[in-house]
């Protein structure tokens, strides 16, 4: 089965997880009638670090989980810290893998997720961010970065002789970042890193904005000797002609405080870019189609002239390896104009996925 990402319903501690899970995944398991149900269990890095140190811990969030009938292969280990305030825009992308910090978080959560994984998993992975925001970016910021994950590697590798399978870091791609686009990850990774331990995440929402062809994409990947470790199951807005009066309007209405709301144009002589909805409306010049970084529920379908991305969606999962772990990631239900019940969303976006989505994954 795919699993879904909980950094939509996050907590500061741990308690508090276990919490959300009953408010929230217990519910979704029971409404899709399932006996157990894979989780994208997303961490902070205070709570990380606490069962990293705390064998007992784990043990024991391990048993919780059991004991709810949830299991656990992989980690949303991109946001840091509270990926819900009221204002999170760039913070999502600190620490950047220039600062320690983020060498430690991810290794925490590696140490954390070797101990969660269920018996049948032939790995885990942990999804990143793509090294940092766009600016500043440095040589030396390069070079600091590449020796983060050099270090990290020998980490997963001793981490995986000693467990008998491996924990596999996934760098996630996204607009306005320094590897923006699928053909930046694949130009950075190769021949850089290990390819039996980092690969790509392939967000589907990120990868439609950037208007690529995903199968295309997914090729590219394997002929760089890499692999898709993760994909992050998520469709993004589109409006085929918004510089028309209803379609500003209607696009208007995803424009909000919290999130960065990415926006590609699809002009005949390249993409043009914005990095958030309102500076797109004052700098794109609408004559072409757009493409919008809001996650938007998979099952559900946008107010006209709106659509969503889903078969960008659809033909990644059928281009990757079958196996490969996939995790519904639509952490925006609470800016989502006209959101209903979380757990019932959830759970049918899952149902969504199970019908449309066809991949032997095995999360």
């Amino acid at each position: 089965m795919i699993a879904y990402c909980t950094n939509v319903h996050p907590a500061p501690d741990l308690a508090g997880i276990l919490a959300q899970l009953d408010r929230y995944a217990v519910r979704v398991r029971e409404a899709l009638a399932v006996d157990t149900l894979p989780l994208g269990l997303w961490l902070p890095a205070p709570v990380a670090h606490g069962l990293a140190e705390d064998a007992t811990a784990r043990r024991d969030l391990r048993a919780e989980l059991t004991s709810r009938g949830l299991t656990v292969s992989t980690l949303n280990a991109f946001p840091y810290g509270d990926f819900h305030d009221e204002v999170v825009k760039h913070a999502v992308y600190f620490p950047t893998w220039t600062d320690p910090r983020r060498l430690r978080y991810t290794t925490d959560c590696a140490t954390v997720l070797a101990d969660l994984l269920p018996d049948s998993a032939a790995y885990g992975s942990i999804s990143t961010l793509p090294l940092s925001w766009r600016e500043p970016w440095t040589l030396r910021d390069q070079g600091s970065a590449t020796e983060a994950l050099t270090e990290l590697t020998r980490f997963l590798r001793t981490e995986a002789d000693r467990h008998g399978r491996p924990i596999r870091l996934a760098v996630e791609p996204e607009p306005g970042c320094v590897l923006d686009t699928v053909a930046d990850a694949v130009g950075w990774l190769a021949g850089r890193v290990d390819p039996d331990l980092i690969g790509i995440c392939l967000d589907t929402c990120h990868l439609a904005v950037s208007f690529a062809d995903p199968v295309e994409a997914v090729e590219s990947i394997r002929a760089a000797g890499l692999s898709v470790v993760k994909v992050q199951a998520s469709a993004a807005l589109e409006v085929a002609a918004p510089g028309t009066p209803e379609g500003r309007r209607a696009i208007a209405l995803y424009s909000e405080p919290r999130y960065l709301h990415q926006v590609r144009e699809n002009a005949p002589d390249g993409v043009l870019a914005a990095d958030d909805l309102p500076e797109a409306f004052e700098s794109l010049p609408a004559e072409h189609p757009w493409r919008v970084h809001f996650h938007v529920p998979l099952h559900a379908v946008p107010p006209a002239p709106l659509t969503s991305t889903t078969d960008v969606l659809v033909a990644a999962v059928a281009a990757v390896d079958p196996g490969t772990h996939v995790e519904v990631e639509t952490y925006t239900w609470t800016v989502l104009p006209g959101a209903g019940d979380l757990a019932d969303g959830i759970a049918a976006e899952l149902r969504w996925a199970r019908q449309h989505l066809k991949t032997g994954v095995a999360a």
